[in-house]
């Protein structure tokens, strides 16, 4: 593990723990990502402003780490663009299946002890572990 850093993920963690219950708190909704950003792009949708705020934020925390003089790590993508792009789809069939992304269901259902999320997480991260070993050991990624 070369990128081992304890106290900067524990509070990134609690930073991301802290925003998912100021936006229940304060709004009632729930900081799932994928959920916000389908809602941003929803033609029908009439509550957009706090939605952008949401992405725009994403976007935003790290390009301002990066001005502050923040290390921004590069992420070492795949050669082939057919493979991001299977990879994408995957990705994108299994939030729907799931009805929620990670961030939805690992963050806030869990802390919520939702079983649908619970279930969800614990198939995510199998999935993880299976992709991992297949692609680093089977495949040689």
């Amino acid at each position: 593990m070369a990128n081992f850093t304890p106290v900067s993920a524990a509070i990134g963690g609690a930073l991301i723990g802290l925003s998912a219950v100021l936006l229940m708190l304060f709004d009632g909704r729930i900081a799932g990502v994928t959920g916000i950003f389908a809602g941003l792009i929803d033609p029908l949708a009439t509550d957009r402003a706090w939605r952008a705020t949401f992405i725009v934020g994403l976007i935003a925390a790290p390009l301002s780490a990066a001005l502050l003089g923040y290390a921004i790590p590069i992420p070492h993508l795949p050669t082939s663009l057919v493979t991001i792009a299977v990879a994408g789809l995957l990705v994108g069939f299994g939030t729907r299946l799931s009805n929620g992304c990670t961030s939805g269901h690992g963050i806030c259902g869990i802390a919520r002890l939702s079983p649908r999320s619970i279930i969800a997480t614990g198939i995510f991260m199998l999935a993880a572990v299976i992709v991992v070993a297949v692609t680093r050991h089977l495949v040689g990624g």
